[in-house]
């Protein structure tokens, strides 16, 4: 397959929102299509983590062009790809650095993921010349970045998907909380955050970390997830490299929960004026299996296909990446987008 290629964007919605959003276009120019069917991916990813982890994503759901069956099938027409960091994460995170030291601890709300994608999406700001109203828009999130990516059609002007893909969406009971504590947040502060160099920290996720995770991945991680010292919470050590997302920022998200509920308020509505797809890892880990009983129900039974990808769990896109490609790439295939009611 053709390479994909990258372009990188500084989205700047000052003075009227106050973080710097950093975002990465992918595409692959022999299949770039601009038909006006052709899809625009807009993704958001998960807790802790950043926009270039959808890059196997995107590798494999490229490859399915050349590599799966027709069965006179339609061929999913892609445009383009658009990876957007939570604005206390990855790139973002470090663009944002002092300003996130005052108001946005010792919670930082989902809503604020959800309000940066949909101030892309409506060109309400400068750095990102597109016009994404004109475009077929699919939103695709996974864990945080499906409250994201739901939450941003509850926004006036609404931003019409047309059509979501939720990847293991957090939407978890009472029982949840009950049962797990506060590991999550508590793992967040307790987790290390200083290595001597780029090789000790590959070295420490590989074998630790993220040993179950897609090699690619982890080399993604190490190279686009951290940074060098010294940062802002660590101005005395000046050797070494440290997360990007900052252990505050992520304990912070984390601790999240009004945006997850309202995100969970608002599915049923977009159930039925958007063809929502929800995908799950077949690993009941972080979330249990049984989850899944209580995420169809707070959709109201809405969600048009139901997906399970195998070898992997919660963090299904870097357990198994390719699995996930397969899935939304037989989503785009067998339901051509339909042009949202919002």
């Amino acid at each position: 397959m053709p390479a994909l290629q990258s372009q990188s964007y500084i989205f700047d919605a000052r003075p009227h929102y106050p973080l710097l959003v950093s975002v990465k276009r992918y595409w692959v120019p022999s299949l770039e299509s601009t038909d006006g069917d052709a899809v625009t991916l807009v993704l958001a990813h998960a807790t802790s983590f950043h926009k270039e982890l959808w890059e196997p994503f995107l590798e494999d759901l490229y490859d399915q062009t050349t590599t799966s069956p027709r069965h006179n099938s339609p061929v999913p027409k892609i445009r383009d790809a658009w990876a957007i960091d939570c604005p206390n994460h990855g790139d973002s995170a470090v663009l944002n650095e002092k300003t996130l030291l005052s108001g946005y601890t010792p919670v930082f709300t989902w809503e604020e993921y959800a309000q940066a994608t949909h101030l892309i999406l409506n060109g309400f700001g400068k750095g990102i010349d597109v016009d994404f109203k004109s475009r077929n828009l699919v939103g695709i999130g996974h864990s945080m970045g499906a409250s994201a990516i739901v939450l941003a059609a509850a926004i006036h002007p609404f931003v019409s998907w047309s059509s979501v893909i939720l990847l293991e969406p957090m939407f978890i009971g009472p029982s949840y909380f009950q049962s797990s504590g506060k590991f999550l947040e508590e793992g967040a502060v307790k987790r290390r955050d200083v290595w001597s160099s780029r090789e000790e920290a590959h070295e420490n996720f590989r074998e630790r970390s993220f040993k179950s995770w897609d090699p690619r991945l982890i080399d993604l991680f190490v190279r686009y997830g951290l940074r060098e010292l010294p940062t802002a919470i660590h101005p005395e050590k000046t050797q070494g490299v440290t997360l990007k997302c900052t252990k505050v920022q992520e304990s912070a998200s984390y601790v999240e929960n009004h945006g997850r509920m309202k995100s969970q308020r608002f599915l049923p509505t977009l159930c039925k004026e958007v063809p929502t797809h929800v995908i799950f890892g077949a690993i009941g880990d972080i979330v249990a299996v049984d989850n899944r009983e209580y995420v169809q129900e707070v959709s109201g039974d809405g969600f048009k296909t139901t997906s399970i990808v195998e070898n992997a769990g919660h963090l299904a896109l870097h357990h198994n990446p390719a699995g996930v490609a397969e899935a939304v790439w037989n989503i785009l295939r067998s339901a051509q987008a339909v042009p949202s009611k919002l």
